[in-house]
């Protein structure tokens, strides 16, 4: 049986190419083609692939929030990201969410078809680059293992996933509407996390989680 593939991603140009390319892979079947975050997430609501390609630079949702989000609906599905970037914060994030496989858009064909073919058998899977980084982040790490914001290991999965969103400008509203919770549930949420960081206001939440690596800096204007 060919394994069903979700494509997620916002570039139609580069969404149709790579479509093309597994359409003449017989051992896989693309079953749904989304070009944000949010209809990634709805899709796997409805229907359970086996395979999701995400893009991580996407509309609203980012990547890294909707590979977390479609793991906790179908812990079992295994998720392989496409990205531009290749620096740290970027892979060590998407681990971290659950992906099994990071590929790089500069990559072959023959290097895409390898990393979905390895990530579907049940294996992991990263770009040569990315390995490095890899390899570069650790040797280059605090000897005595300690994060650069070991406090967000006080956090929840989602309240991590929300803290994240708070860095990106989003509002409780639009974080709400982006995960399909209640408002009142996010604003939980917040007042969770500032309570376990420490922190006094959405600014303070935003310098804790670029200080984490899990936003870049000019993610957004903040509110």
């Amino acid at each position: 049986m060919p394994v069903d593939v979700l494509l997620v991603e916002d570039h139609q140009v580069v969404r149709d190419g790579i479509r093309a390319i597994l359409d003449r892979a017989p051992e896989f079947r693309v079953v749904g083609a989304v070009d944000s975050g949010a209809e990634a997430v709805q899709f796997c609501r409805n229907t359970a692939p086996h395979l999701v390609l995400m893009d991580l630079s996407l509309p609203g949702l980012s990547g890294i929030d909707a590979t977390a989000e479609i793991l906790r609906l179908h812990p079992e599905c295994r998720i392989v990201v496409l990205s531009m970037y290749d620096d740290e914060n970027s892979v060590v994030n998407a681990i971290r969410a659950g992906a099994k496989g990071f590929v790089l858009k500069k990559a072959s064909q023959l290097d895409l078809l390898e990393a979905l073919r390895t990530v579907a058998s049940g294996s992991s899977y990263l770009s040569p680059e990315v390995s490095e980084r890899l390899v570069h982040r650790m040797q280059s790490a605090d000897p005595h293992g300690t994060s650069e914001a070991p406090e967000i290991q006080r956090l929840s999965p989602r309240e991590v996933q929300v803290l994240r969103l708070v860095g990106e400008a989003k509002s409780s509203r639009e974080i709400a509407e982006l995960l399909q919770l209640e408002v009142e549930t996010i604003r939980s949420y917040r007042k969770s996390m500032m309570k376990k960081l420490g922190a006094k206001n959405a600014t303070q939440l935003t310098h804790i989680a670029l200080k984490a690596g899990l936003i870049s800096v000019g993610a957004g204007t903040q509110r």
